[in-house]
């Protein structure tokens, strides 16, 4: 058995957590066995943390697979998947263990399964060194529709470092196949809106001072549209612990969605917040792409699981997509190829990313 097994090596490129969430993800979607070595072996704490080991456990309970080396600090792991399984499942990071990475890797999978799912995820859920559960609704989630799924997300309570105690319930039904996604065209902005939010002990003012600093320095660049970035103050019983954080949403006139977003933390100027969610959306402005930074790498495994061909231009390639496209293009049947657009000006730094994918289809379904 152990001759079939896919080899991957979980330090190279980008080395980190989402070699694994991609990895495990496709291994359980193809029932391809899989030994991952070498995890997260550049890290200042290598091996599995509480966080990618949830996300291991979720995806071997989804499918009734079997997971060997799964403990905290554990550098390899054996994995071999079963039949995926729709109903309830949970996972559970006990820390501040981000619940929108949770539901990276394990929503691909669930869209193949025999029947609906619902993913009860707790950690945090606005956590450092991933997506806010902000951006995961307010972008994530309308552009990665687009490859023709819908799902609810239900924010039952919102978790920050360092204790997490949040909790998302997802929701999904399975299809038969993805359509491949078409976002070539960026158009013009439109719309810039947001939140920024105060949690715990944390007064108002602090989200006040977010959002006036990401106006005004939006506005050095952007003076003629109207920016709504509302402060908010998360109530009590629906948020545990102290937090705060913003994020600053651009929609386009082609229904394209780029964002910035930053979290406060201890000492940490509210004002210098703002400035850096404000600082982030320009940049991401700025390339001429239809997705900024943070979706990039999330749209590749979908587009590889695809039926058809996906293309999408964004700006530079970042770390994460191309050691995405590595692990993807290493495991399914689906051929990426990222060139540099040539009809913007040549100012701008604009790729596009084409993929045919391998057209999963659901057999149950």
């Amino acid at each position: 058995m152990d001759g079939d097994r896919v080899e991957i090596d979980g330090g190279i490129m980008e080395g980190g957590g989402q070699i694994l969430r991609v990895s495990t993800a496709l291994s359980c979607l193809l029932g391809l066995p899989l030994r991952v070595r070498r995890i997260r072996a550049g890290r200042s704490q290598p091996g599995l943390r509480p966080q990618h080991l949830s996300g291991l456990e979720i995806i071997r309970d989804l499918c009734e697979g079997k997971l060997e080396g799964g403990e905290i600090g554990s550098t390899e792991i054996t994995f071999t998947p079963g039949k995926i399984k729709g109903g309830t499942h949970i996972a559970d990071t006990k820390t501040a263990g981000s619940v929108c990475l949770l539901m990276q890797v394990a929503m691909p999978c669930v869209l193949f399964a025999a029947s609906p799912s619902e993913l009860r995820l707790k950690g945090g859920t606005n956590a450092e060194m991933a997506p806010q559960i902000d951006y995961t609704v307010m972008v994530f989630k309308p552009i990665v529709e687009k490859f023709n799924f819908t799902f609810n997300c239900d924010i039952k309570k919102r978790g920050y470092y360092p204790q997490g105690g949040g909790e998302v319930v997802v929701q999904m039904s399975p299809v038969k196949e993805l359509s491949p996604i078409n976002l070539m065209e960026r158009g013009t902005v439109t719309k810039i809106y947001g939140r920024a939010f105060v949690a715990g002990a944390l007064p108002i003012k602090l989200a006040k001072d977010m959002s006036a600093a990401a106006v005004r320095c939006i506005r050095k660049e952007i003076r003629d549209l109207y920016i709504n970035i509302q402060p908010v103050r998360e109530p009590d019983d629906q948020a545990f612990g102290t937090g705060s954080g913003i994020i600053v949403v651009a929609e386009t006139s082609t229904g394209c969605l780029l964002a910035g977003s930053s979290l406060g933390k201890r000492g940490k100027n509210a004002d210098k917040v703002g400035i850096e969610a404000a600082e982030i959306l320009l940049r991401n402005l700025k390339h001429g792409g239809t997705v900024d930074d943070s979706l990039q790498d999330q749209l590749i495994i979908f587009m590889a699981l695809a039926k058809g061909v996906s293309r999408v231009k964004s700006g530079p390639i970042t770390l994460h997509t191309q050691t995405a496209i590595h692990f993807a293009e290493q495991l399914t049947k689906a051929k990426f190829t990222v060139t540099k657009s040539e009809e913007e000006d040549p100012s701008k730094d604009t790729y596009i990313i084409e993929c045919q994918g391998m057209g999963m289809i659901n057999p149950n379904v």
